[in-house]
């Protein structure tokens, strides 16, 4: 415990550094949220993009030299490793052309869909999932048919691109979406650290990853000084969705600690197809855009969505898996209830 709280201390130091260099670098080849090329952003002064490098810098360099350090690249150690960071590179070469020349979203999802990929490729699908009721489902090898493609490769690749983009989109405030994976990374870490799921290396990934966060939300605290930028947005949640996946399969507790932001998410699509609009058109429908409308300041909005998802991980961690299904069942109904309402509510809801 004494290690993994060093390591989390060194990784958040880190961060700090290296967060603070990428912020000068961007600043200086004006790769920046500009104020007077942006009608939509809130922010009165350019605000630059590099916190995303600094984070895809700092933990694979930190997971590079431990992994050295220990003696563990062993058999299939590597091909993990790489798999996953091409992955993550793609997604920040897409992310950084896309800060560049904001590019249309139908070329955006390119990059994480062979992010994806790349992350299916190591082999990182489950054989077995939980059964709320009770047992395991076996699903290693079945496949889909005429398609030869195993559902466990199906479920990873919906699993992480729905995680990508609530993590994406949740990056409409200051703070909020570092934030929130900030508390999944932890939830996941003292998860692993059970005696029943003692898992000290997906630990140590999880603290490592929480301390880079840590040393990024020091800067995108609102006012924020640096942007996770496109890349960056799309990079913690692919990390988050990875470690959950790694870490014995602890996809409940990031399901429920990112629940309310996720079916936000689909509830926005949702909104959105019934009206005919995009579903990668900009708007002011999240949960977060509605709050600040009701008068709470962004500090406000901010600690209530964690005070949420420390709440639902908080039952994540400590109740049965029945118990987490039923949870997570009456976040859909709530949600639905909020389509429903929203819809009823005409012009009165949309101008709140």
């Amino acid at each position: 415990m004494v290690f993994l709280f060093f390591a989390f201390i060194l990784s958040a130091l880190f961060s700090v550094f290296l967060v603070f260099v990428f912020r000068r670098v961007y600043l200086y080849f004006n790769l920046v949220d500009d104020p007077a090329r942006s009608a939509r952003t809130i922010h009165k002064r350019k605000t630059p993009y590099g916190g995303g490098m600094a984070l895809f810098v700092a933990f694979f360099s930190i997971l590079a030299s431990g992994l050295w350090y220990f003696g563990m690249w062993g058999e299939g150690v590597p091909r993990l490793f790489l798999c996953i960071f091409i992955g993550a590179s793609i997604l920040m070469v897409g992310g950084y052309f896309d800060d560049k020349y904001d590019l249309p979203a139908r070329i955006q999802i390119l990059f994480p869909i062979l992010a994806s990929i790349f992350a299916i490729l190591s082999g990182i699908a489950p054989t077995v999932i939980t059964n709320p009721l009770g047992g395991v489902i076996e699903i290693g090898s079945i496949n889909l048919p005429l398609l030869g493609i195993s559902v466990a490769s199906v479920l990873v690749f919906v699993w992480l691109m729905g995680i990508m983009y609530t993590t994406k989109l949740l990056d409409g405030l200051d703070g909020l979406s570092g934030g929130i994976v900030f508390i999944g990374a932890l939830f996941i870490g003292f998860f692993s650290l059970q005696d029943k799921w003692s898992d000290p290396v997906s630990a140590s990934l999880a603290f490592v990853f929480a301390g880079v966060l840590l040393g990024f939300l020091l800067f995108n605290w609102p006012p924020a000084k640096v942007f996770l930028g496109e890349g960056g947005s799309l990079l913690i949640g692919f990390i988050l969705a990875i470690l959950s996946i790694l870490s014995g399969s602890k996809i409940a507790i990031t399901l429920l600690t990112l629940g309310v932001p996720a079916l936000d998410v689909l509830r926005v699509i949702v909104l959105r197809l019934r009206r005919g609009k995009s579903i990668h058109a900009g708007g002011k429908e999240h949960l977060h855009h509605r709050l600040l409308a009701l008068g709470l300041g962004p500090k406000r909005v901010i600690v209530l969505m964690y005070s949420i998802s420390i709440v639902l991980g908080l039952v994540a961690v400590s109740v049965q898996s029945r118990a987490k299904l039923i949870t997570f069942v009456g976040l859909c109904l709530l949600m639905l209830l909020l389509v429903l309402a929203y819809d009823r509510g005409g012009d009165h809801v949309k101008k709140i």
